[in-house]
């Protein structure tokens, strides 16, 4: 089992990524950043974000496991102060996983060739000066036109990220579905939306045709892009998962309960 271990620039997590290397060197366990079976991610969600980039080509062969240094977060399993314990269920481990949807996200340009994005948690559009107008299908169906600051789409799993900020539903990552959220719609007698977020099956899909060119800010996860002239924006259930190392996978909804309620949880 050959494992990665990928760390942000933190002094912490700097400290633990160092330990772990060489606890996983004392217990004889392959260290393969190039072509890893397991990438342990040390830092926070947005650490496990930027690895699931880095390695999104080969999603297939790895099995991701997340360390935190900071709060806890909902891709993270693991305290820092828990590496011995890492490192055992390591040497025991049987392949065990769980897996999540992803968002694929295909956009077309009117000055540029197309573009493919994987996405873990959302991808959003909005216009930078000015109401940003979109034709909104559904499958093949137009469903709206949009006026406001922009839309969040989104995964189960990134339901609980930006996409409950602006309002919109948390969603089990057991349901293979994506989330249409929006952000500041104009309502009133001349213009309306549905003016609530939109759950859709993983057999359709969500099509943005912005009715104007330019300064727009798309987003993909982390990653923000710009100046480009965007023709169309393609969303739907991914063919690709991600997927964790299930040792110690704690529910999701004591993890919604930990990171909005705090109060106690029976599982």
């Amino acid at each position: 089992m050959r494992v990665a271990i990928f760390e942000n620039d933190g002094k912490k997590s700097q400290k633990v990524s160092k330990e772990l290397y060489q606890k996983l060197v004392d217990a004889h366990i392959p260290i393969d950043n190039d072509d890893p079976e397991i990438v342990i991610t040390v830092g926070g969600d947005g650490t496990l974000l930027a690895a699931f980039r880095n390695y999104q080509d080969n999603l297939q062969n790895i099995r991701f496991v997340g360390v935190h240094t900071g709060h806890l977060g909902f891709y993270t399993d693991w305290r820092d102060d828990e590496i011995d314990d890492l490192v055992i269920s390591l040497q025991s481990d049987n392949k065990q996983s769980i897996n999540y949807p992803l968002l694929d996200v295909k956009v077309e340009y009117y000055d540029a060739e197309p573009e493919k994005f994987l996405a873990l948690n959302e991808s959003t559009l909005k216009r930078i000066n000015n109401t940003m107008v979109t034709d909104v299908y559904i499958g093949d169906q137009l469903f709206e036109k949009f006026r406001g600051d922009g839309l969040c789409i989104s995964t189960p799993t990134g339901s609980t990220a930006y996409n409950k900020s602006v309002g919109g539903a948390v969603i089990h990552p057991g349901l293979e579905s994506l989330q249409m959220a929006e952000i500041a719609s104009i309502n009133n007698r001349v213009f309306r939306t549905l003016s609530s977020p939109v759950i859709v099956a993983s057999n359709d899909w969500i099509t943005l045709k912005p009715t104007q060119s330019g300064d727009f800010i798309f987003s993909v996860d982390q990653e923000i892009y710009h100046n480009k002239q965007i023709k169309m924006i393609k969303y739907r259930v991914a063919k690709e998962r991600i997927c964790f190392a299930k040792y110690r996978h704690n529910d999701f909804w004591k993890r919604v309960n930990e990171a909005f309620i705090g109060s106690d949880y029976e599982d």
